[in-house]
């Protein structure tokens, strides 16, 4: 057996080392991204912002959150790009159409090449939808002495079955809202309804709740017009006919106009000034030309306790 000189053992070693330097190293596969689930921000009854943080181990990543009512999920966001970078990066997308006083299930779910991982479950809770009153005066303007209706709705969560009030600050307006009748619970859809009997003058209507929440409509001008009676009489002068009524409540000094009203349009035939008559009515009275035709009495108020209005019209022959 020939032993190795230290020699030859020198030269193999050499040439070992020489012929492992040679073999290329193995290359490590990409990790998946990791994805954390954040907390939910801005959340109201039908809408919220889902948060995350995505690391996308240097890989182009590209990110949903999943949502729904329960940990099956059912829906989620558009897919979104959370970049290629090498460090954690903050996500978040906004989700609407949501239903109030439901609890959403979610959590984010982060894809690349190197494979898919999903954040931890998550939960948030929408809120009711707020309270808020519409109303409008039914009919507007009222005619002095006639009954008026305010109607609307209380919207939102709890709106059925809710105590409302009416209120009123009349004219002048410096006596501030007074309560008008008995307050209403409204319907199963927040609906309700308050007769009006007693309006006389012009006045500022609003609906407000009963307690808590503390929920006022918007604040409706009613007008009241003056109620005005017309007439026509024959005089012994040819062509010429007596127009005259009266107007109530007592506006003295308010101008009356005569209209022929024709297609489109209506003709100034002439006018007249409101007299006294009594306390609780004035009158006019004015013999003017005519023609065939249908007529009406504009009374124009200008007090600011009451509106201005037409008659109804009459046909002369």
């Amino acid at each position: 057996m020939i032993k190795p000189t230290r020699r030859r053992l020198a030269l193999a070693l050499s040439l070992g080392g020489a012929a492992l330097a040679c073999v290329p190293a193995v290359a490590q596969a990409a990790p998946a991204p990791s994805a954390s689930t954040g907390a939910s921000t801005s959340v109201s009854y039908a809408s919220v912002t889902l948060n995350g943080t995505v690391n996308p181990h240097g890989q182009a990543t590209d990110y949903v959150f999943q949502y729904g009512t329960s940990g099956h999920y059912g829906a989620q966001t558009p897919l979104a790009p959370a970049g290629d970078a090498s460090g954690p990066v903050k996500v978040s997308q906004s989700v609407t159409g949501l239903a109030p006083l439901t609890t959403y299930h979610y959590r984010i779910l982060a894809t690349s090449p190197s494979g898919a991982t999903p954040g931890a479950e998550r939960t948030f809770k929408t809120t009711a939808v707020p309270l808020s009153l519409a109303i409008v005066g039914v009919p507007n303007p009222v005619f002095f002495g006639s009954p008026v209706t305010v109607e609307g709705t209380l919207s939102g969560t709890y709106g059925a079955n809710h105590e409302v009030e009416l209120q009123a600050n009349a004219f002048p307006y410096l006596g501030g809202f007074q309560l008008v009748g008995n307050p209403e619970l409204t319907n199963a859809a927040g609906g309700f309804s308050f007769p009006y009997l007693g309006l006389t003058q012009n006045a500022q209507l609003r609906v407000v709740t009963v307690g808590k929440p503390e929920v006022s409509s918007p604040v409706i001008l009613e007008g009241v017009a003056v109620r005005v009676s017309f007439h026509v009489r024959s005089t012994k002068r040819r062509g010429y006919a007596r127009l005259y009524g009266t107007v109530t409540p007592a506006e003295v000094g308010a101008l009356v106009g005569f209209q022929l009203l024709r297609p489109g349009k209506s003709v100034n035939k002439g006018g007249t000034i409101v007299k006294a008559a009594t306390a609780s009515y004035s009158k006019f009275s004015r013999v003017v030309r005519i023609q065939r035709g249908l007529y009406k009495a504009l009374v124009q108020v200008t007090d600011g306790a009451h509106v201005s209005s037409y008659s109804a019209p009459i046909l002369i022959r």
